[in-house]
């Protein structure tokens, strides 16, 4: 019995209540890749050569600008140029573009996003950062995908690592962690504009930027986006219409010795259900950051920002939660052949809940504290050849208490463009108010119970990975990798009694598998991109525990692999041509059968100001589920759009 009610009440309770019943040293901008976009975002993509890609400067391996081609970590960067040839127009959507993330739309608003694997739309193994925010929730441990975006047209890049990164960058950042970096205000002038309209979804945006002096410039941005309602397999529509609108600045320039940035963002959007009413969410947030050089190896930075969000969800629950934030970090060289960085940071994040008599987070008021220390050692013994990495990060969390999260990571350099790297880490997964304080129904007696004891999930992960040049077109990178789950997320049935369901760590395992992608210059104008990933995951309950199919299924929903195949081409000038194709295996439980997706963009720039493309999406079928459970989840249907973009 308890088992039963566990199966329906746990997930019902995290979906409903968070969803609403739908189913580094340097600053990150100041190191730009290779290539800069020129007129109306275009860019020369298609232009760089392998030498060129590999020296695209990426931060969130280590916290420190360094090259592509150096990072010793399962890292896959998404372009600016990426994200405008793919036609994506949401933060989410670009993701599809790295082959080591697993990303399904569940319905018009709501996403499932993981690497390797536990994906489900409470996801809560990912740290995703904006321009250094931690866009994560203690609510549950992960993202409210229906509110973290910005202008596309002003990423600059997207950095995926797969694997742990919790030694850098804290609790959470168990299975990667996801940078989003936008481009510094100095290099988005002059006026960008920008309309999209199909049958699925329509969007406008206007941005305008201005150098004030030599040293200071700053932009602003507006955007709207709305998606339709989405349909079940049977073709009946479901209420769930998104519509959202955004917001916010950036500036950047120099303060005496050192560099500032100060940017914000503003959002209000509503999401279509059935009876008692819309739901609505909204937020804002502002961020500072200051950074100074001290020499030609030493540097110091320090960031503070504030966020704000609200969700009202009637009949479910609200929320509004404050979060604080500040970090400062120093890079210096102790010794020869040593890069030593290490900091600290401090984060508060209040929140006041409204319950609903179907389920409550008890007490409705909640402070969370966060305190953390970190400490990453980098010894090149072998100068250009060999590279030993040491970290440790201790993070303190009211819940759990302290959690101590180290690495140690190896990398030799075979030739100048070829690398192999391992690594072993240990990272956690700090409780959220949803393992300690939430109870269905919102008041006794009580079926399902937050657990009063519940500590941090752990994993262990050893890799192994490959990085290099393949002749003088191409790139190769391959990983490897074991990871050791314990103490995951259980439902075992109160002492004495078949109810409530209490939350614990009785759940173990391990998982293993391999993410592989490359890179060929197939001709002067045309690039093709594959990838793969694979794992394989075993988790059980540990001994003497009581069985629990309910614990197991909310442990995500996985396909046992993906792949990738991504065309550009520029056949004639003015012109581009890109076409995607993906390959998802099924999902075991709940089952959605596997899908191939393709989709197709063309673009035009009959004027260096003026671009014009039209694309389809899903073309292969009408419409298929990509997560959620047959007959009552919405399926992603066909869609075709044009969109217009003009700077001045």
């Amino acid at each position: 019995m308890a088992l039963a009610i566990a199966d329906r009440t746990l997930h019902g309770a995290l979906v409903l209540a968070l969803w609403g019943g739908g189913g580094a040293c340097l600053a990150a901008d100041e190191q730009p890749p290779a290539a800069r976009p020129v007129a109306a975002g275009r860019s020369s993509l298609l232009d760089m050569s392998i030498e060129d890609l590999a020296q695209v400067q990426i931060t969130s391996v280590s916290r420190k600008a360094e090259r592509l081609a150096d990072a010793p970590a399962s890292v896959y960067v998404i372009t600016g140029d990426d994200i405008r040839r793919s036609g994506a127009t949401s933060i989410a959507e670009a993701l599809r573009l790295a082959p080591n993330l697993q990303v399904a739309r569940i319905d018009a608003s709501q996403y499932a996003i993981s690497a390797r694997g536990f994906n489900s739309s409470t996801a809560n193994k990912l740290l995703v950062l904006m321009d250094g925010r931690s866009l994560y929730t203690p609510l549950f441990s992960g993202v409210f995908w229906d509110v973290q975006d910005t202008l596309v047209e002003d990423i600059e890049r997207i950095e995926v690592i797969s694997g742990p990164g919790a030694t850098l960058w804290g609790a959470n950042a168990v299975n990667g962690v996801i940078s989003i970096i936008t481009r510094n205000a100095r290099d988005t002038g002059g006026t960008l504009l920008s309309a999209s309209g199909g049958n699925q979804a329509r969007g406008a945006a206007a941005r305008a930027g201005r150098r004030v002096s030599e040293n200071w410039a700053w932009r602003a941005y507006a955007k709207h986006l709305e998606h339709d309602a989405t349909h079940r397999a049977t073709g009946a529509p479901v209420r769930d219409a998104w519509h959202i609108g955004q917001a916010g600045f950036r500036a950047d320039g120099d303060l005496g010795p050192g560099r500032v940035t100060w940017q914000g963002d503003v959002y209000d959007g509503r999401i279509d259900q059935a009876l008692p009413g819309r739901k609505r969410i909204s937020g804002h947030n502002l961020l500072g950051r200051w950074s100074r050089e001290l020499g030609a190896a030493s540097g110091v930075q320090v960031q503070l920002y504030y966020d704000h969000t609200r969700r009202d969800f009637p009949g479910t629950f609200a929320e509004r939660r404050n979060t604080w934030d500040i970090e400062a970090q120093h890079h210096f060289a102790p010794f020869a052949g040593h890069e030593l960085v290490w900091g600290g940071g401090v984060r508060s994040s209040s929140d006041q809940v409204t319950n609903s008599p179907g389920l409550a987070f008890l007490p409705t008021d909640s402070t969370l504290k966060q305190y953390s220390v970190f400490a990453h050692d980098t010894y090149q013994w072998l100068p250009q050849r060999a590279e030993l990495t040491i970290g440790v990060r201790i993070d303190h969390n009211d819940y759990s208490g302290v959690d101590v999260q180290p690495n140690l990571r190896l990398a030799w350099k075979l030739a100048p463009d070829q690398m192999v790297w391992t690594s072993i880490a240990r990272a956690t997964r700090a409780p959220s108010r949803i393992d300690r304080e939430l109870f269905v129904p919102g008041t006794p007696p009580f079926l399902l119970a937050g657990g009063p004891n519940f500590k941090s999930e752990v994993v262990n992960t050893l890799e192994a990975g490959y990085r290099g040049a393949v002749g003088a077109r191409g790139t190769l990178s391959a990983t490897v990798f074991v990871n050791d789950y314990s103490k995951l997320r259980s439902l075992q049935p109160a002492t004495g009694a078949p109810v409530p369901v209490v939350l614990e760590n009785r759940i173990e395992g391990h998982g293993y598998g391999f993410e592989t992608w490359g890179d060929w210059l197939v001709t002067a104008s045309g690039r093709l991109r594959a990838g793969y990933w694979w794992m394989n995951k075993k988790l059980h309950v540990e001994p003497g525990a009581a069985p629990d199919p309910a614990g197991l299924r909310g442990a995500g929903n996985d396909p046992r692999y993906q792949a990738m195949l991504r065309l550009s081409l520029d056949p004639a000038p003015g012109w581009e041509f890109d076409t995607t194709l993906r390959r998802v295996g099924r999902l075991p439980d709940p089952r959605v059968p596997a899908y191939t997706g393709v989709d197709v963009r063309i673009g035009w720039q009959p004027h260096k100001r003026l671009e014009l493309s039209v694309g389809g999406l899903n073309l292969l079928d009408r419409r298929h589920p990509e997560f959620g459970t047959a007959p009552t989840g919405s399926e992603i249907q066909r869609s075709f759009y044009a969109k217009a973009l003009w700077s001045f």
